[in-house]
């Protein structure tokens, strides 16, 4: 992983079918994180995934091509991109903290939750769910083991978020 620090990178899971793309900005035993990159040359927030079931970290002349092309759009990234990737409670907390809002995932890619930190202890995260419409939609609770894609500061979590604090 040292070899594709600040670099555009994909990451293959075995057990799942979607692809991550982004620029690796830390890594640790369990989690990685990327400054995103879901499409073209285009960056949107972050997104850290569990270090667990990965198949391959690919690194081609197209990855290679689409990183020129977003640094000659201006692209940095700084220490300010880097936070603390130690553990779940870590990540969580300091998200909820500086960004509010966040989005999970489990293994299934066909659902992810946006929502706002109720409570995490060890055997549940508790989130206020926001619905696609920016409507606080009641708790829900994930086992903390079962997360394995948690993305922030994205274009949609923040039109969401604007719509929320509209309806404050």
């Amino acid at each position: 992983m040292e070899q594709y620090l600040r670099q555009l990178v994909e990451i293959e899971f075995q057990d799942k079918k979607e692809v991550f793309s982004g620029f690796l900005i830390d890594y640790s035993d369990d989690w990685i994180l990327l400054r995103n990159n879901p499409v073209d040359f285009i960056l949107d927030g972050f997104v850290i995934l569990r270090n667990k079931n990965i198949q391959a970290v690919n690194r081609d002349h197209d990855l290679a091509f689409t990183e020129k092309i977003i640094r000659l759009k201006g692209l940095k990234i700084n220490s300010e991109d880097i936070i603390p990737i130690k553990d779940l409670a870590t990540i969580i907390n300091y998200i909820s903290e500086k960004y509010g809002i966040f989005q999970i995932a489990k293994k299934s890619s066909k659902s992810a939750y946006l929502g706002k930190l109720l409570e995490l202890n060890d055997e549940e995260l508790t989130i206020n769910f926001i619905d696609m419409r920016g409507q606080f939609g009641g708790e829900l609770s994930f086992n903390p083991e079962k997360i394995r894609v948690i993305e922030f500061d994205t274009d949609y979590i923040n039109s969401l978020k604007l719509v929320v604090q509209d309806n404050e």
